[in-house]
């Protein structure tokens, strides 16, 4: 079993390693986000670029062999250079994962009500993609979702369930849970109150979910392939019908489009994303959406 917890590199956090993988935690994910002090700064992060190396070198020293560095690009006033930077002290880590993503201005963030100046353009962003995802490769990071590569063997387990769909308990103050049940594989999306007092106080009653939806068929197709559609691995159609209760032939109209944008390869049923869908995405999961 893989028991990943988030962790920050923070000396608080990395005194505490040790007991976190005498506990039986197996994973750590450690939010780095970048190992320049003028980066972390403007991302409002809490620790510094020494604090961020020293967290994974004391990662393997508490006996850590399974960790994920999260690293950013596209951030305000970086260089191509400045990623590649960051990239290659990352890698100088020996992580067995890393979460290499773009920076996204989030509604209901500042960044979002207040954008930095010096974000790179799209131009700038892309080359930086380009380069980085080579040095990747180079080091032994292969790419099986966007934003996430790994060393053989090691992809994200928690994660992996999550993109190919499945179901997953939320336990705790603002979790989500999705729970597939039923003759006609009816999906249900759970959350619970996000605020820790008021999920206490109505713990063990049912006040303490903060809602629910079941997902209409007519979404299912979108929501799965909103998942699926993020690994390079694709999907069955054989196993979209299992997840969903639908059957393919839903999926007729929209994988022709894809097929003639070039964006999805069909082949003895199983569906995959070429490297032009890949690098749209967005525009391929919209061909899913109902009207």
């Amino acid at each position: 079993i893989e028991i990943t917890l988030e962790a920050n590199p923070g000396t608080f956090e990395q005194e505490k390693f040790v007991a976190y993988r005498k506990l039986g935690i197996n994973r750590l994910s450690i939010g780095i986000q970048s190992f320049q002090q003028q980066k972390l700064e403007a991302l409002g992060r809490i620790h510094n670029g020494d604090e961020a190396v020293r967290a994974g070198g004391m990662a393997r020293q508490a006996g850590f062999d399974n960790f994920n560095l999260d690293l950013m690009h596209g951030l305000p006033d970086q260089s191509l250079d400045d990623a590649l930077s960051d990239l290659r002290q990352a890698i100088e880590l020996n992580p067995t994962h890393i979460s290499w993503y773009q920076l996204t201005l989030e509604p209901n963030t500042v960044f979002f009500a207040r954008p930095p100046q010096g974000i790179p353009d799209e131009d700038n962003a892309w080359d930086m993609q380009e380069h980085c995802q080579a040095l990747l490769a180079q080091a032994g990071f292969g790419q099986y979702e966007v934003s996430a590569y790994a060393r053989p063997g090691r992809q994200s387990a928690h994660n992996l369930n999550y993109w190919r769909f499945g179901d997953y308990l939320g336990i705790g103050a603002g979790a989500h849970g999705k729970i597939s049940s039923g003759a006609e594989e009816h999906v249900l999306r759970r959350w619970k109150l996000k605020h820790p007092q008021a999920y206490l106080d109505s713990a063990g009653t049912p006040a303490s979910f903060g809602g629910d939806d079941v997902i209409a068929p007519e979404r299912l197709p979108f929501e799965y392939m909103l998942n699926l559609l993020r690994l390079h691995e694709g999907f069955g159609l054989r196993d979209f019908e299992s997840r969903t209760g639908l059957s393919r032939s839903v999926l007729d109209a929209p994988l022709a489009e894809a097929v003639q944008h070039g964006w999805l390869d069909v082949t003895d049923g199983h569906v995959q994303p070429t490297e032009l869908g890949r690098r749209f995405t967005n525009d391929v999961v919209s061909l899913f959406l109902e009207e």
